[in-house]
C-alpha cells in the first residue's frame, strides 16, 4: 500500500495515532519496535541531535539528509518535519517534491516565521493558506494525492492574549483545511479546556502534541483519545528522555559508580541490540 494512504487512513481511523519522534535512524527504529504505526521527524530534535544552537540552523539539505536515513531504516510511515517549507510561497512546490522523493508519506508545514530574532511571528493567514495550496497540488501533479500535509498554526503564541490565540489558532486550522491540509496541528496547547475547545470548534481532524513541558501535568495520553484528537504528536519526549539517560550514566562513570547501572538495569542489552539492527 502506498505509505501516504495509509498514514492518511490511520489519521483518519477511529483510533488515535500516536506518533513519537525521531532523531535518527535507530530512535525511529525503536518506535517501530515498540509498536508504533508511524514515525514523526523533528526539527528541534534535529537539531538538538547536531548540537545546533538554534532549530532554525537547519538547512533544507540537512533536514533532507536526516529524513531520508530515517525513512529507510523503517517499514512504518515516516512524516517529515518541512518546518516553513524552507522559503517563500513560490518555493513550496520544489520543497514539497525534494521530500516526497525521499520517501516520506507526510509532511509538517508550518506557519512561524522560522530563525526570526525576537518574540514568534506568524505569517499572513493568506500566505499559509497559498503555501498548503500548493503542497497538496504539487503531491497531485507528481501521483500522490495522499500525501499527509499537516498544517500547523503558531497562532496560541502570537498574542498574549489567550483567549484571542485559541480564537486566531482555530480560525487558521479550519483555512488550513480548506486549503487542503489533511489535519490541523495547533501547538502551544496547555490545557483540557483548550483542548475540548479546539476539538469542538475545528472542522477537521487535529493534532495535538503532548508531553511538553507546559501541558505535562495538565492532560494525558487516555485524555486526548477520549476528546477525539485524531493524532498525537511527542516531538521532545525521545530526545529528552536520551539526554537524561546520558547524563545519568556519565554521573556514575564520573563517580566511579558503573556497577550501579547493572544494577538499575539502565544499559541495554547486547542482544536486544542485535535484535533491533
Amino acid at each position: 500500500m502506498n505509505k501516504s494512504k495509509l498514514l492518511r487512513d490511520l489519521i483518519l481511523d477511529k483510533e488515535t495515532l500516536i506518533m513519537p519522534n525521531a532523531y535518527d535512524p535507530i530512535s525511529a527504529r525503536m518506535i517501530e519496535k515498540a509498536g508504533f504505526k508511524a514515525v514523526q521527524c523533528s526539527g528541534y530534535s534535529f537539531s538538538i541531535q547536531a548540537a545546533y544552537p538554534r532549530e532554525s540552523n537547519i538547512t533544507l539539505d540537512d533536514n533532507l539528509k536526516w529524513t531520508r536515513r530515517i525513512v529507510e531504516a523503517v517499514d512504518v510511515p515516516v512524516m517529515a518535519d518541512a518546518e516553513d517549507g524552507y522559503g517563500d510561497i513560490k518555493t513550496i512546490p520544489e520543497t514539497v517534491e525534494k521530500f516526497m522523493k525521499v520517501g516520506v508519506a507526510g509532511l509538517n508545514l508550518e506557519d512561524q516565521i522560522l530563525g526570526k530574532p525576537g518574540p514568534l511571528e506568524i505569517v499572513d493567514e493568506e500566505v499559509m493558506v497559498q503555501k498548503i495550496t500548493l503542497a497538496r497540488e504539487a503531491a497531485e501533479v507528481k501521483g500522490n494525492s495522499d500525501l499527509v500535509i499537516n498544517g500547523r498554526t503558531d497562532a496560541l503564541k502570537s498574542t498574549p492574549d489567550r483567549e484571542e490565540a485559541l480564537n486566531i489558532a482555530i480560525e487558521r486550522a479550519n483555512a488550513y483545511l480548506d486549503a487542503g491540509a489533511t489535519l490541523a496541528f495547533i501547538v502551544y496547547t496547555a490545557t483540557m479546556e483548550e483542548v475540548l475547545t479546539i476539538t469542538r470548534e475545528v472542522k477537521g481532524p487535529v493534532t495535538i502534541a503532548a508531553g511538553m513541558p507546559y501541558n505535562l501535568h495538565n492532560f494525558s495520553i487516555s485524555d486526548l483519545k477520549k476528546c477525539g484528537v485524531a493524532r498525537i504528536s511527542l516531538p521532545s519526549l525521545l530526545i529528552y528522555s536520551s539526554l537524561k539517560s546520558m547524563q545519568k550514566a556519565l554521573k556514575h562513570v564520573k563517580m566511579d559508580e558503573m556497577e550501579k547501572l547493572m544494577d538499575n538495569d539502565d544499559l541495554y542489552s547486547v542482544e536486544d541490540l542485535n535484535k533491533l539492527l
